[in-house]
């Protein structure tokens, strides 16, 4: 054959001969080389997704992108509700020395309200873009914030000066309403703010996430479908929180690190004091 030596023809195995090592160095390579070239046409196609094109020759179909990457249905308001309502009734739980307002009802009122008006104005999927809901959602979340860093505040000042925590067991339940209202109130910004906020996340207008969850870095360990919802943002809180730092999921942003790290002070004060008093009542 013209342009081929017979040395080289000589030298392609054939089924039966024995793989030398040079062989298997060109066939890894061959396979590194193709998985370089997958991950480079994935991301293409994710920033060109993003950006409302399809690339000729790559992606055609939104089913070929992950669903974090690509516009979707969106997620439902109601397991947000759900969690919010507890974490507003969570504050019930709080003696009334430690509320910002009095009578303690108010706030929690504010917030119900607050969330009522929220479900009404969009009782389905949140996948439409508004400043109104959007202005809401953060007004929400900063309420539960503030409350509690004040609850937090005073709770640590009447621990250290022993007008708080006579006895153990009302200690531990504001404690753990603190501690529990803490996570809930920052799974609430994390989710409102990655990637510009649910609505954004479902019509794909920002490639760039503020958490990199496990799924994203390993898509074929999950469904095509599978989105960022509500559920995680709580489970990267409530991690957060018990761990003091960030576990499976890493924050890619300097707000989303140092949201984790005001999240990590708060629950580190509140669990150090509040089971260290105990412990020395129960002793």
């Amino acid at each position: 054959m013209p342009g081929i030596s017979e040395d080289s023809v000589r030298r392609v195995p054939h089924d039966g001969d024995v793989a030398r090592p040079d062989d298997a160095h060109v066939l890894d390579g061959i396979r590194s080389l193709h998985d370089r070239l997958d991950d480079l046409e994935r991301l293409v196609a994710q920033r060109l997704a993003a950006e409302g094109r399809h690339p000729p020759g790559l992606v055609h179909e939104h089913h070929q992108l992950p669903a974090w990457c690509r516009p979707t249905k969106g997620e439902t308001r109601w397991t947000v509700a759900a969690v919010t309502t507890i974490a507003i009734a969570l504050q019930i739980a709080v003696p009334g020395r430690l509320v910002l307002v009095r009578p303690a009802w108010i706030l929690p009122a504010a917030q119900g309200l607050l969330l009522i008006v929220l479900m009404v104005s969009n009782p389905h999927r949140i996948n439409q873009q508004s400043g109104m809901r959007r202005t809401l959602g953060f007004a929400l979340a900063a309420l539960l914030s503030l409350a509690n860093g004040w609850s937090v505040a005073w709770l640590a000042i009447g621990i250290v000066q022993g007008s708080l925590g006579k006895t153990a067991g009302p200690l531990l339940i504001t404690g753990s309403a603190i501690w529990l209202t803490n996570v809930i109130a920052f799974a609430l910004w994390y989710w409102e703010l990655d990637r510009g906020g649910p609505a954004a996340r479902a019509l794909a207008l920002r490639p760039y996430p503020e958490f990199q969850f496990v799924q994203m870095v390993t898509p074929q360990m999950a469904p095509p479908n599978w989105e960022p919802t509500f559920a995680d943002y709580l489970y990267l809180a409530f991690t957060n929180a018990a761990a003091f730092s960030p576990t499976d999921v890493m924050p890619l942003s300097r707000w989303a690190k140092m949201a984790m790290t005001i999240q990590s002070v708060i629950s580190i004060v509140t669990v150090a004091l509040v089971v260290a008093r105990a412990v020395n009542i129960l002793q």
